[in-house]
């Protein structure tokens, strides 16, 4: 018999698993595979440290706070429905599993390597080491998790608690996010916002009881304001500027076949379409990985390069500037006018967009549950309806003596 298991977390104090419970033996059995054991490697928060210095917390620790709270929500709903309860295996193994296909520096290596965590955790779930885990619990159980993961499943609210606008992935990295970089803004009232969820048996949705209202107010508004401050900080979009043009830099050279050093793995996922992967190619490469290789191009032989991995290691980073409404073409041709010659436009001047994001319907929206039925909470919210337009900006990065100069 498994014995049982306590991950003591900063948030939610002990997650305890029990070892007699058949499914939680089976989240241990998954928690501990090479595959998920990879995410203690991935940045949570990708490049925010350079801005943010306490902000080291890993996609491990949020999978097992996204499941933690997932456990929590869904007892609260099968105690007045226990038709539910046949549920449990593939929710809660959909929450723990939901971030396993992240690669590298997590969405910043999105950007910049075409990645797509999605695509990578279906694939996983189906050609892995985790498949036989799952299918020796149930054969159809990766499918299951599938299903909830893409919104296929039969009942929308199991997949509403994993992705939707108000679901247990976004209350966790809200809360931790806003601890590990110190803000204040993601103080979120969760017990009252968890004891609002209901289950609608005529739709099968996750909707809200309206004495939730307010706390699903401030979770939305935290949101908006963890966007603007944290997600979206001008630093953050330096970093993850100055990392794309590394790893561009890192892809010209290898072309031009310009001696540069690259390990099998690095050179596999820089080098083709990170899609056509084998899942060992793809689960070989992690933040450890890519941070080594930074380390050694910074005595490359190519002067950018060096330049560039000098920057990012050392936090000599470039500056963003917003220009949200200006005339980006004409700001982008002075700034590369004012650069050295040594200095390719390509790889010191970008102009990058950021969206803050605080309230919008996302497939399905957040449905009060009220007297006459369900209703949107943005028709009722003067609050939603305030941050229900998402607000994009503009941004021109590049050296800090080269944007001193600049006059639009």
């Amino acid at each position: 018999m498994t014995k049982s298991r306590t991950y003591h977390d900063p948030l939610h104090g002990a997650i305890v698993l029990a070892g007699t419970d058949p499914v939680e033996r089976l989240l241990i059995a998954l928690i501990d595979t090479p595959e998920f054991q990879r995410l203690r490697r991935i940045r949570q928060l990708d490049t925010a440290s350079f801005t943010f210095h306490g902000a080291e917390g890993s996609r491990f620790t949020h999978s097992l706070g996204v499941m933690h709270l997932t456990r929590r929500a869904f007892q609260q709903l099968v105690k007045p429905y226990p038709m539910l309860q046949s549920h449990r295996a593939a929710v809660l193994t959909a929450a723990l599993l939901h971030d396993v296909g992240h690669g590298p520096f997590s969405h910043a290596g999105e950007e910049v390597f075409g990645s797509h965590h999605e695509f990578w955790t279906l694939r996983l779930l189906r050609e892995s080491s985790l498949h036989p885990l799952l299918t020796a619990f149930d054969p159809d159980l990766p499918e299951a998790i599938a299903a909830i993961l893409t919104k296929t499943y039969p009942v929308p609210a199991l997949s509403q608690l994993v992705s939707s606008q108000l679901d247990c992935d976004r209350l966790d990295y809200l809360q931790r996010d806003s601890y590990y970089t110190g803000a204040r803004y993601g103080q979120l009232d969760l017990d009252r916002i968890l004891l609002a969820l209901r289950f609608d048996p005529v739709s099968q949705q996750l909707v809200v009881s309206p004495k939730g209202t307010t706390a699903i107010e401030h979770y939305l508004m935290v949101r908006y304001f963890m966007y603007v401050q944290v997600y979206n900080h001008p630093k953050n979009l330096a970093a993850r500027f100055t990392l794309d043009r590394i790893m561009a830099r890192v892809r010209e050279l290898a072309h031009s076949e310009t001696s540069v050093f690259l390990d099998e793995t690095a050179r596999a996922w820089l080098l083709t379409d990170p899609a056509t992967l084998s899942w060992q190619q793809y689960l070989a490469a992690d933040d450890t990985t890519f941070n080594y290789h930074i380390g050694r191009w910074q005595t490359a032989a190519d002067g950018v390069l060096r330049d560039l991995c000098r920057r990012y290691l050392d936090r000599n980073l470039f500056k963003a500037v917003e220009i949200t409404g200006q005339d980006e073409a004409h700001i982008q041709q002075q700034l590369c006018q004012r650069l050295p010659p040594d200095w390719p436009p390509a790889y010191y001047v970008g102009i990058r967009r950021s969206l803050t994001k605080g309230y919008t319907l996302y497939a399905q929206g957040i449905s009060l549950q009220t007297l006459t039925g369900l209703q949107e909470i943005s028709e009722t919210s003067p609050v939603v309806q305030a941050i229900a337009q998402p607000r994009p900006k503009t941004w021109a990065i590049a050296p800090k003596s080269v944007l001193a100069t600049l006059h639009p």
